[in-house]
């Protein structure tokens, strides 16, 4: 028998977040540093056709700076971003939060520039000299907006690919069995008016989901709730953790967790929720918090405000 081919990198890369993170860090890395290496190109031609003589440094210095700000800004763009996601069904609820975003986005990159500028200009000797704060700001905003509509616009189409390299999930209905057509004519209305009958049966407890329907690039399968090792929230999306892959599925962890098996499913941290069949080991650290191996290797979190959802009882 043959062995399983090695997945390819793009079948791992959705999974491994350490690639991801990665990836993601040299994408921007490159794209600041082309970014600041082409404005100063053209900040050098335009100060020799405004006759302006500043030092061959100057340019180069000033694009870095506000490359480096840029740079440790980004992880605030994207939590807010996640925190106020764009899409046709929120872009009007959430649109202004980030017009003001763009206006906070550009002032600290402003103060922060120049602080590093000053910086800069010190360490050679030099003195800095800005023009004044609120017409630099207007001639910032005019760029930063720009950029943070960009930068914006390149999270949620990373997004979007992601989803589709990583795999939606989502609930499959279950059908209600019909009623026969004599039941459905004899049954009489029900009374709204009438008091409960102690003696009537008890209404059929909700069904759960036992399957859930992945769409994955143009592939669809099934993967059952059982085999759900954990889950952790992620934005809007809760990542279901099923046989080493992870599949998002659009709702909160809290709502998620209500169509889910209680006796099963226990929630062990504020992101996370473990499936009590798939843990193999629990090592309690010296904070009062625990850390979850599961059988399949990974590990997740358990914070001590939810240690008695592993009482021995629950795992039995």
């Amino acid at each position: 028998m043959t062995a399983p081919a090695a997945p390819t990198w793009i079948d791992r890369y959705p999974h491994d977040r350490a690639l991801r993170r990665r990836a993601e860090v040299c994408f921007w890395a490159v794209v600041l540093l082309v970014q600041a290496a082409f404005n100063t190109v053209v900040t050098r031609i335009e100060l020799r056709s405004a006759g302006q003589a500043v030092a061959a440094w100057e340019p180069l210095l000033w694009e870095l700076t506000s490359a480096l700000v840029v740079a440790a800004l980004i992880p605030a763009v994207v939590a807010f971003e996640q925190r106020f996601v764009l899409r046709w069904g929120t872009l009007r609820r959430h649109l202004p939060w980030h017009v003001l975003a763009s206006a906070v986005y550009c002032t600290m990159h402003l103060a922060g520039m120049w602080a590093l500028r000053y910086a800069g200009y010190a360490a050679l000797g030099e003195h800095y000299h800005p023009p004044g704060w609120w017409a630099q700001w207007g001639y910032e905003y005019l760029k930063d907006v720009r950029s943070y509509a960009l930068t914006v616009s390149a999270l949620v189409s990373y997004r979007f690919l992601l989803l589709r390299l990583q795999g939606e999930a989502r609930v499959l209905d279950a059908p209600e069995p019909p009623s026969p057509p004599a039941l459905q004519e004899q049954a009489p209305a029900p009374d709204a008016t009438a008091p409960d009958d102690p003696l009537a049966p008890p209404s059929p407890p909700a069904q759960r989901p036992e399957r859930f329907l992945v769409r994955k690039l143009r592939r669809e399968f099934l993967i059952a709730a059982g085999d759900i090792a954990w889950l952790q929230a992620q934005a809007n999306y809760v990542g279901l953790h099923v046989n080493g892959h992870d599949y998002l599925l659009r709702s909160t962890l809290t709502d998620f967790l209500t169509q889910l098996d209680p006796a099963r499913f226990v929630r062990v941290h504020r992101s996370y929720a473990v499936n009590l069949d798939a843990i193999a080991v629990i090592e309690p650290l010296d904070s009062g918090d625990a850390r979850l191996v599961m059988k399949d290797g990974s590990s997740v979190p358990c914070s001590r405000r939810y240690r008695d959802g592993l009482a021995p009882s629950r795992m039995d």
